[in-house]
């Protein structure tokens, strides 16, 4: 299932007050920093009590951002006064949980999936990305604030799931449907001097497996680009489309299983790189990186029409994610 609840900050340990309460006060008509701190306030996802006094679980990525904004207020001559408390009882424990839900928010977004869906197929196909690519963004920042996750993250999720679906086939219909099974490990040797087959105009999971062969298991590995899986030769390798000699694995995707196959999985570089693919084209855990490659890819396709240029280009961009991942700490 695609996972829209990322790490959340760590949980404040049992001997640790559950709440801060932040009091701020900014001096004189200072308009442009009270607006800065509010958005920053927002963006943290604190609750405000009333002018000035805001409420947050007491957890130390927040406790750190708000100490950040301390040293703001305070050179602009402001006071901010960080307070670490519990709740009086468990009343109140609820009444202050209650303030940090985000169900209305779920609702917003849920009814913008919805109506997404329901006008897909008179969608241009760039309308499609970039109105699924929104609404994911929409909902992963939300869930970062969504500090106690109730019913409604589970709601949306799965109603975003139906989306990415619906978009995937509007979009490629010829697009791999997961099979279950074994992942057999493969010797590289003897895919060597092979013809790798895949649907032309390649995204994310083809792009990336396409280097992967041609940079890890034949480095003069041919692709070809097919009109449809059926025109696939019988002698060549096929791959991310049903039937294909690689493709969908149970929750992996063509890259991944092919990572798997050749043992190169191992590889950290290749692993990061695994991960981008998969939340691109299935979903998944958020990728920091993946939003840039999205980009970076789709800006690619738009200039390159033709899908061997495309992915001499694209290789490059690759190459240089490999050799980010392989080289931080």
């Amino acid at each position: 299932m695609l996972s829209l609840i990322p790490d959340q900050p760590a949980e404040p340990k049992p001997s640790q007050p559950a709440w801060l309460l932040v009091l701020l006060t900014v001096q004189g008509a200072q308009g442009a920093l009270r607006m800065r701190l509010w958005r920053a306030l927002k963006a943290l996802g604190t609750a405000v009590l009333r002018d000035g006094a805001y409420l947050l679980p007491n957890r130390p990525a927040l406790l750190a951002s708000v100490q950040a904004l301390e040293h703001e207020v305070t050179a602009a001559d402001g006071t901010v006064q960080i307070l670490e408390l519990d709740a009086r009882d468990a009343k109140q424990q609820r009444e202050f949980e209650a303030l940090f839900d985000r169900t209305p928010e779920y609702e917003k977004v849920l009814q913008q999936i919805r109506q997404t869906r329901r006008k897909l197929k008179k969608m241009a196909p760039t309308a499609i990305t970039a109105a699924v690519g929104r609404l994911r963004r929409d909902l992963e920042n939300l869930a970062l604030t969504d500090f106690f996750p109730g019913r409604a993250v589970t709601h949306a999720t799965v109603a975003l799931e139906d989306l990415l679906a619906d978009a995937n086939a509007v979009l490629s219909p010829d697009e791999p449907h997961a099979v279950e099974g074994r992942i057999p490990k493969l010797n590289p040797a003897s895919y060597r001097g092979r013809n790798w087959a895949t649907r032309k105009r390649p995204w994310a999971d083809r792009l990336a497996s396409a280097w992967l062969v041609r940079r890890f298991v034949d480095p003069q590995a041919r692709i070809l680009w097919l009109d449809s899986p059926a025109d696939c030769p019988k002698d060549a390798v096929g791959f991310d489309f049903d039937g294909a000699t690689f493709t969908h694995v149970d929750g992996r995707v063509t890259f991944e299983v092919l990572a798997s196959s050749f043992s190169l999985d191992r590889d950290v570089g290749v692993q990061r790189i695994g991960e981008v693919i998969h939340y691109l084209d299935v979903g998944g855990a958020p990728m920091p990186e993946a939003m840039g490659v999205e980009a970076i890819l789709r800006g690619a396709r738009e200039m390159y029409t033709d899908d061997d240029q495309l992915l001499s280009e694209v290789e490059k961009i690759f190459n240089y994610l490999y050799g980010t991942f392989t080289t931080q700490p």
